[in-house]
């Protein structure tokens, strides 16, 4: 037994020195195993690819939210929690303007991109702005208007646009497999880890006080000569100067809907037209409703 341990130890330093190429004593041989040790994948990435990895990761994961915000708000468009006339296409409309608006923002968070320094990972960012490059006209081209024709199929194209926006391959966990250096940026990132969330939005502050007293109260009957202001709590069709306009007052967004025109104000403030004939002004809003200014155009 003593004979063979002999024998394999001689035939594993035989090894390791034909392996390391040094043909000296011991000291030498040392040296040269605690430099093999070290591989070039163990330095540390650069600031800026733990940046750009960490905005790519950002980018996508928006993409994915978007991709399960629009499942879920298709899911109610086709049964509304909420009663109430046209309850479905104002759902589609507002779905109509925020969804092409997010994925746009995500398109113009990649463009914002400067080259990496990595070319697979350059190529990846390349190829999402490609798909996304396919798809935006098409969003784009969806007006709020065609939810009140056909609010399912006119939600259902965009989503399925939406869905068709899955990672390019090879994605960035293969590329991270093949790469060292992106794998130690990815390490780094925090926007890559599993359970990383954006950060919240500061809300906008409520609105100090009240509603202001509207001068006829919701009597729409009052902006039959086009001149009116009235408060709107939920819904309300109002013909003013002989134009018959639907409003609908939810949170803090406003839809207007006279014959095939749709338009929608967010927040406290803002106006709208319909040619000629009418316009409408936001006077001021909160969780109450609205209190709305008709004037002849």
């Amino acid at each position: 037994m003593g004979g063979k341990r002999g024998s394999l130890a001689v035939l594993a330093v035989g090894l390791v020195l034909t392996v390391t190429g040094c043909g000296g004593g011991a000291e030498g041989s040392g040296a040269s195993d605690k430099g093999s040790a070290v591989p070039t994948s163990s330095r540390s990435p650069s600031k800026e690819l733990v940046r750009w990895v960490g905005d790519l990761c950002e980018s996508t994961a928006a993409l994915k939210t978007v991709r399960s915000d629009s499942a879920a708000d298709l899911k109610e468009i086709r049964n509304p929690e909420r009663s109430g006339p046209n309850a479905a296409e104002h759902l589609a409309s507002r779905y109509l303007i925020e969804t092409p608006w997010a994925v746009e923002e995500v398109q113009r968070d990649l463009k914002d991109l400067d080259p990496s320094g990595v070319s697979a990972a350059d190529g990846l960012r390349d190829a999402w702005l490609k798909k996304l490059g396919r798809v935006m006209p098409e969003l784009e081209e969806m007006s709020p208007a065609a939810a009140f024709e056909d609010a399912e199929g006119s939600a259902e194209k965009v989503d399925k646009l939406v869905r068709s926006l899955t990672s390019p391959d090879p994605d960035l966990p293969e590329l991270t497999r093949k790469d060292p250096r992106l794998k130690a940026a990815q390490d780094d990132a925090e926007q890559c880890a599993p359970d990383w969330k954006p950060p919240e939005e500061t809300p906008a502050p409520d609105p100090s006080g009240p509603l202001p007293e509207a001068a006829d109260g919701k009597n729409t009957d009052a902006c039959a000569d086009g001149s009116c202001e009235v408060l709107v709590t939920s819904h309300a069709n109002v013909t003013a100067n002989g134009l018959t306009v639907d409003i609908t007052v939810e949170e803090q967004l406003t839809t207007f809907r006279s014959g095939g025109s749709v338009m929608q104000l967010g927040g406290q403030s803002g106006e709208v037209e319909f040619g000629d004939d009418l316009k409408i002004t936001i006077v001021a809003q909160n969780e109450e409703g609205a209190v709305l200014e008709f004037t002849p155009g």
